[in-house]
């Protein structure tokens, strides 16, 4: 059995705040989330796939179609 590992990095930012509260009390309760600027995180994103080779080209899995799949179902969600 071979193991393939894909590596995707990506951002992501969020705001928490309650409008019905004032700016104290949201930076009180959510601290740098509350931020009005929103607040981001990176990440790295770690796919690891199993398999047997392909006898003709050597892969167990297409990179460049695991790399689609990741961008689709994770990264631009």
């Amino acid at each position: 059995m071979v193991y393939l590992t894909r590596i995707e990095h990506f951002n992501a930012a969020h705001k928490l705040y309650n409008p019905g509260w004032s700016r104290e009390k949201n930076e009180e309760v959510f601290g740098k989330c509350a931020n009005e600027n929103w607040h981001g995180h990176n990440y790295e994103l770690y796919v690891t796939v199993k398999g047997q080779p392909d006898p003709g080209t050597g892969f167990i899995f297409d990179v460049k179609k695991l790399s689609d799949i990741i961008q689709k179902h994770v990264i631009e969600k």
